[in-house]
């Protein structure tokens, strides 16, 4: 189930589609086709990651606000349409990308999950057209033989796992089990988890991939009550919600080991659960502190109350607009071409319209975005980052307790 109420999110995705075509046509009866460069989202309205998808549309949305107020790429506005991800049990991502394709966009920016993104990057691969993801976090990315259009602005979760995996053997565990759900993201980060834990002196005694579908988990609860662990790493999506009350109940419990969570779980649950349930668990997720644009991306959404991957989207946006003025064409080629050189090795800039000043000048740029210090690799990857970690209150909602900056070399 989501977090989220399906008819909010449908009125906050109206709104920003309102806010698209009076952006470029200068009022409401305007045709949307006055606008030149199109970006597309597939990015989650539902499924198991729909708690992500507010912060991340507030993400693009306030990218696409702030490009056009700044006087939009190549004198003309931009348009952002946006369609939903679903999550890997459905083809919604797929028939999302067959609209975007049919409607000419230049760019999409998504999705949240891994393994969603694998069923389209095929596709956008096909018609040449660039995907960027604010949230993909899959090493499995890196090499991808069809990747050439294929960027994300989120580090390689060879980055994430060795940071949880250092704040595991630092808080004193030495016993660690891994809880992973069965796609690209989830056992692509139990493995970065279990490798670095060995490294860094501890073992992994217990390494399960369960079906994310599953309604209950008493097999793998079972297996954990067997393992003698002192620690577990909880990589799921929103099936969360089910397999930590069954994880309490058999005194699986944060309070009688350490439980450690990931960016695909991490959220302020509130009341969802007993108070104090989750108090102690830590979490780490990717990104800088997302405070820099709180106050803006809430005036796009007043009802956010996560902010994950928000700063990775408004990146992500800036990117394909500053590419597309950099090469002087909004075409998905020129925005490829572009996006390595306008995140690197030239003058430092911070705003788009900044950064739009010095390319109309002539100048080489390199965009450092809110997320952090973004230099692509020619794979597409950033190769450093800050992973932030969280630990959970008395009232299930979790608090930064440090920010850790990581490269890959």
């Amino acid at each position: 189930m989501s977090r989220f109420p399906r008819a909010l999110l449908a009125a906050a995705t109206a709104g920003a589609t309102l806010f698209a075509l009076t952006a470029c046509g200068g009022d409401e009866g305007s045709d949307e086709s006055d606008c030149g460069m199109k970006i597309g989202t597939i990015l989650p309205q539902t499924g198991s990651l729909a708690f992500l998808g507010p912060p991340e549309f507030a993400g693009v949305d306030l990218a696409v606000e702030e490009i056009n107020e700044a006087g939009g790429v190549l004198d003309q506005c931009v348009e952002v349409i946006h369609e939903d991800s679903g999550d890997t049990t459905t083809d919604i991502a797929s028939q999302s990308a067959d609209s975007l394709i049919a409607q000419g966009v230049h760019a999409v920016v998504g999705s949240a999950s891994s393994g969603v993104s694998f069923q389209f990057i095929d596709k956008l691969y096909g018609e040449g057209i660039v995907q960027i993801s604010p949230a993909n976090t899959s090493p499995d990315f890196t090499t991808y033989e069809r990747g050439d259009y294929y960027f994300r602005t989120a580090p390689s979760d060879v980055l994430q796992g060795r940071v949880l995996a250092d704040a595991i053997i630092a808080d004193g565990h030495a016993s660690v089990a891994i809880l992973a759900l069965q796609d690209a993201y989830g056992t692509g980060l139990a493995d970065s988890v279990e490798q670095n834990v060995v490294e860094f002196g501890g073992e992994v005694v217990m390494k399960t991939i369960y079906d994310p579908n599953a309604s209950e988990f008493s097999a793998e609860v079972a297996e954990l009550a067997a393992a003698d662990a002192d620690a577990v790493v909880l990589i799921t999506f929103n099936e969360f919600t089910n397999l930590a009350p069954e994880l309490v109940e058999s005194n699986l419990g944060p309070q009688d080991l350490g439980w450690y969570m990931v960016d695909g779980n991490l959220s302020n649950y509130g009341d969802q659960f007993p108070e104090g349930m989750l108090e102690g668990t830590k979490g780490t997720f990717p990104g800088a502190d997302p405070s820099v644009i709180q106050d803006r991306l809430l005036e796009i959404d007043p009802d956010l109350t996560d902010f994950t991957y928000a700063t990775e989207s408004y990146d992500a946006t800036i990117l394909l607009a500053l590419a597309a003025a950099a090469g002087d064409s909004y075409d998905s080629d020129t925005i490829k071409d572009n996006l390595v050189d306008v995140s690197r090795e030239g003058t430092k800039c911070t705003v788009y319209a900044e950064c739009l000043e010095l390319i109309e000048n002539g100048e080489d740029i390199d965009f450092d975005g809110t997320s952090g210090p973004i230099e692509f690799s020619p794979e597409g990857d950033i190769t450093a980052a800050t992973i932030g970690l969280y630990q959970y209150l008395p009232d299930n909602t979790y608090e930064n307790i440090d920010y850790i900056f990581q490269t890959l070399e």
